[in-house]
């Protein structure tokens, strides 16, 4: 019986998501024996681009080679799979920025950067946005970067053609089975883990650093009942949206008043 095909791509991202595979350790050897890997630029050399069983994307939608990239990998994908909040919600990618672009380039390597940098060709720029905005996307696997643990149960649940179900209750219910004080009604601090996906085991909070949703939001997230503790304690408006939006491409965001 041949072996299940995969690729793994990634579009506009720093490869975190990648790494992490590449992390597995003992693992990988595991992984490599049970399938055959067609794609996986980060990791081998003879790539081929043909038709897989699954594909694990990393990154989101930044530019129009992004876009033709990502449609060409889900047309001869039997499954693909959103990696990292990037490819899920939008990641950091998705964040409001106002700055023009030469302004930022003049900012960090002067004149001579920007003079450099028009004489480079630049893809044409799309809003950064994620996978499931233009393509199918068959499941989700968020963090920033994947959690090892939920990157080999999903691997193994392909394996043997089970279908896994990734967490779908907030972060806060985590803080609970581990008995962490809420730093956010306690401690009056910024954490986002009433509208965050658990899976984390409530990493940050347990160390007394609130949460800032690099998980991207639970389903059905009461954003109104957050932004209203959060007006109660001081913080405005703008800030509150800016921070929300950090991970998120969420335009409701911009509907809270």
């Amino acid at each position: 019986m041949p072996k299940p095909r995969i690729g793994i791509y990634g579009l506009s991202s720093c490869a975190g998501d990648q790494l992490t595979i590449l992390n597995c350790e003992d693992e990988l050897l595991e992984i490599a024996s049970r399938v055959d890997i067609k794609s996986f630029i980060m990791a081998q050399t003879g790539n081929e681009e043909t038709n897989i069983d699954l594909a694990l994307v990393e990154g989101t939608v930044s530019t129009i080679r992004d876009l033709e990239r990502l449609k060409e990998i889900r047309s001869r994908a039997a499954i693909l799979v959103a990696m990292g909040t990037c490819a899920s919600w939008g990641g950091m990618y998705a964040m409001r920025n106002d700055i023009p672009r030469a302004e930022m380039i003049k900012g960090v390597y002067g004149e001579k950067g920007v003079e450099y940098s028009d004489s480079l060709p630049v893809p044409e720029v799309l809003p950064a946005q994620p996978l499931k905005n233009f393509v199918k996307v068959d499941l989700s696997i968020p963090g920033c970067p994947i959690e090892k643990k939920w990157f080999l149960r999903i691997f193994k649940s392909f394996l043997h053609g089970d279908i896994i179900e990734l967490p779908s209750f907030p972060l806060c219910s985590e803080c609970k089975m581990v008995e962490n004080e809420c730093l956010l009604v306690n401690s009056r601090l910024f954490c986002l883990g009433p509208v965050t996906i658990a899976g984390c085991k409530a990493r940050c909070p347990s160390h007394n650093i609130p949460c800032i949703g690099c998980h991207g939001p639970v389903d059905e997230a009461n954003y109104a009942g957050e932004v209203n503790i959060l007006l109660d304690m001081g913080y405005t408006l703008e800030e509150i949206k800016r921070k929300m939006g950090i991970f998120v491409f969420n335009p409701n965001l911009e509907q809270i008043q």
